[in-house]
């Protein structure tokens, strides 16, 4: 989700600016659902011959309480206080909970593999939803406008990716507005309906909730999976923390969100209680005549902010996911010069297209899609309390007595929003587990055959030092200029310093070893970004440090060594890669199938020239073939 800016501190007056941008980027995802969750959340009464009146206070009692717990309570309060430098998101969380136990992989890594790639599958599933109940407002307008709906939001979806290219920072001025003029609609069409049954206030009481659960536990676990669909999006509170800062977000959501978002569904709740046929769309029917046009396109508009937002949401946990060896390397293109949250991943967003256009044909409605939409933010959720546990336990920079026993009875709650969630796997809710696997079968497949590959280049390799002090007793024939080689362990000599010796028998005057490292840092200050060491044959090894939310730049690193003595131009230096053909093994560790996905990943990889943002024209690369 783009920035707004690369460092969210400073007075009063900066704190609002950061609020009101924030309303353009964070919230838009959780800003749409009163289109859709009471309305879902109420179908199933409706389906039962149930008793709409009792059943609206229960619902809204929930609707109200899950945004009080989950969202101002969960994330706002509890979670945005674990932070890494600033930075928020699942993965920052695994980093942070890894960083705590002093212990990397297992049980922490598998839970963030879990919520990373359930969060493609709402990367997925968000635009689709949104767009789709958004259009669908125009059948209020007119029952014949019903063939149009599919066409209309695939238009629309496909016109979002297909400018993706170009960044949001020529219309994310527009966001902000936009969006305080939507959270302003949705306050005053609940301020409106509000007196249709003044009784609605009643939904306060989580008694209304919890007895429906106690008499009906059957039914509620149905109206609980409409429920949750009002805290989507919740969790990007947590993960846009590091654009806009944890205060800017929090005096948005408290100031200009929550109460939008209650007022809105304490009126629908009582516009349904005085008019039960409008429970089929209350949204769109609380308003009458001329009005109902421009809140369909005001809605339309707000479901396009929140589809960029969770898109460039999903371009962000690629690029950390590649940083901590989740993804292959992919294309990173930089939409702004001066943001560093705007990227651009290509293969992400082409995905994202063809996984949005199958979810709009295949379901058609947003109400057949609800059944897939609660799945894959649940899972996240769920993912993100757990380890909210363990980092709250073991930091104790909160109350362990006050903080645990929340986070507990959340977990339960989440649990049984799951479980709700759960019942409608045959009616959708499969697609999204079926994403969430594929995604981490994936993630699972390239660590494995990384390592593989990790532990054949070590036995096979030679150590960097002896190899250098053998070539200065008897050295091969020196060139002018400077050559780079890159390596993935400062131990041992690449790969493409032995093919070089090996054909070519020279070397160059000046040789640096360099190795790009991804720290548990977000970023890295340009002053300790590289260490810089001397080794025989007048050779250098540089040892250059990333931050998981940034890009390696490997000319970048090389010129932050001047401090150090060695002075290199970029642009001058001749680099030296190694290019690996990977071949099928009878002897590898993964089996067959697996070995086909690893090497069909490698194959899709992007070179290193761009990844380390290397220059084309001063590249020499040499192949070899390995076996997994």
């Amino acid at each position: 989700m783009q920035a707004a800016t690369s460092t969210p501190h400073g007075g009063s007056k900066n704190t609002l600016r950061l609020a009101f941008a924030a309303l353009g980027v964070v919230f838009g995802d959780i800003g749409t659902s009163p289109l859709y969750a009471m309305r879902e959340a109420l179908h199933p009464v409706v389906a039962a011959g149930g008793d709409i009146r009792a059943a609206v206070l229960g619902v809204a009692s929930l609707l109200i309480w899950a945004l009080i717990l989950i969202v101002t309570l969960k994330y706002v309060v509890f979670l945005m206080r674990a932070d890494n430098r600033g930075e928020g998101g699942i993965l920052s969380l695994v980093v942070l909970v890894e960083t705590l136990l002093k212990k990397k992989g297992g049980l922490v890594l598998a839970l963030g593999i879990i919520g990373a790639a359930f969060f493609f599958g709402d990367a997925m599933i968000t635009p689709a939803m949104s767009v789709l109940s958004a259009v669908e407002g125009l059948k209020v307008v007119n029952a014949g406008f019903e063939p149009v709906v599919v066409p209309l939001t695939l238009a629309i979806l496909i016109t979002l990716f297909v400018f993706q290219y170009k960044g949001t920072s020529g219309v994310a001025s527009l966001f902000a507005p936009i969006t305080v003029v939507w959270f302003a609609t949705l306050g005053v069409m609940g301020i409106v309906h509000i007196s249709d049954d003044l009784q609605i206030f009643h939904a306060f009481n989580p008694m209304h909730g919890i007895s429906m659960l106690i008499d009906q536990p059957g039914l509620a676990l149905l109206v609980f999976g409409g429920v949750f669909l009002a805290v989507t999006g919740g969790e990007a509170l947590y993960a846009d923390m590091g654009h806009f800062g944890g205060k800017p977000i929090r005096l948005a959501w408290l100031l200009v969100v929550f109460p939008g978002l209650i007022l809105n569904y304490l009126g629908q709740g009582a516009f349904i209680i005085s008019h039960p046929q409008s429970v089929s769309n209350p949204f769109f029917l609380m308003v009458e005549g001329w009005l109902v046009i421009p809140l369909v396109l005001l809605a339309t508009t707000v479901t396009v902010i929140a589809s960029q937002a969770v898109i460039t949401g999903a371009f962000s946990i690629a690029q950390q996911a590649m940083s901590l060896g989740l993804f292959p390397r992919m294309g990173i293109t930089h939409t702004s010069e001066t943001e560093l949250g705007q990227i651009y991943v290509g293969q992400i967003n082409w995905l994202l297209l063809v996984g949005v256009i199958i979810l709009v044909l295949v379901f058609q409605s947003s109400s057949n899609l609800a059944a897939a939409y609660g799945i894959a933010v649940n899972t996240s959720m769920i993912v993100d309390t757990i380890l909210a546990v363990i980092f709250f336990w073991k930091s104790r920079n909160l109350p362990r007595f006050i903080v645990l026993p929340a986070l507990v009875l959340i977990f339960v709650i989440e649990a049984t929003f799951l479980a709700a969630n759960g019942l409608k796997l045959d009616d959708g809710g499969y697609m999204p587990v079926l994403l969430g696997s594929t995604i981490i079968l994936l993630m699972v497949t390239w660590m494995r055959g990384r390592k593989a590959l990790t532990d054949k280049l070590k036995k096979d390799s030679v150590e960097l030092v002896p190899l250098l002090e053998s070539l200065e007793r008897r050295q091969p024939t020196r060139v002018a200029g400077a050559a780079v080689f890159l390596q993935t362990d400062p131990l041992y000599a690449p790969s493409a310093l032995m093919h070089n010796l090996k054909h070519n028998r020279v070397l160059h005057d000046r040789l640096v070893f360099i190795t790009a490292e991804t720290t548990s840092e977000p970023r890295i200050d340009n002053e300790t970004r590289v260490e810089v060491k001397r080794l025989p044959l007048g050779a250098w090894l540089v040892e250059a440090r990333f931050g998981y939310m940034e890009q390696p730049d490997v000319p970048g690193a090389l010129r932050a060594c001047a401090s150090f003595g060695l002075e290199i131009d970029p642009r001058q230096a001749s680099y030296f890669l190694g290019r690996r053909v990977i071949r099928m093994s009878a002897h590898s560790s993964l089996p067959y199938w697996q070995q086909r996905i690893f090497i069909m990943m490698a194959n899709q990889s992007s070179r290193a020239i761009e990844f380390f943002r290397i220059p084309p024209d001063r590249v020499v690369e040499l192949g070899m073939q390995m076996s997994v």
